[in-house]
């Protein structure tokens, strides 16, 4: 992970778990419905933990929190 983008990984992280928390579902749900491991879904919401995603991962968590990629990137509030 580049260290340039920390701060947007950080924010990206809240961003999910600000829209998991809304939609009522654990980082264990959420991560069994993208199939990827607690822990994973763990570290990526984590802010002391920078965690770099793929692309496809990004999509499907947008996908259950019927939310817009652009809304997990938008970090400006």
């Amino acid at each position: 992970m580049n260290k340039k983008w920390t701060r947007e990984y950080k924010m990206l992280g809240l961003n999910i778990a600000y829209y998991r928390k809304l939609k009522g579902y654990t980082q264990l749900q959420l991560a069994d419905r993208i199939n990827i491991s607690r822990t994973h879904m763990s570290n990526i919401e984590a802010p002391n933990m920078p965690t770099s995603i793929s692309l496809d991962t990004l999509f499907d968590i947008a996908d259950v929190l019927d939310v817009s990629v652009c809304s997990l990137l938008s970090f400006d509030r």
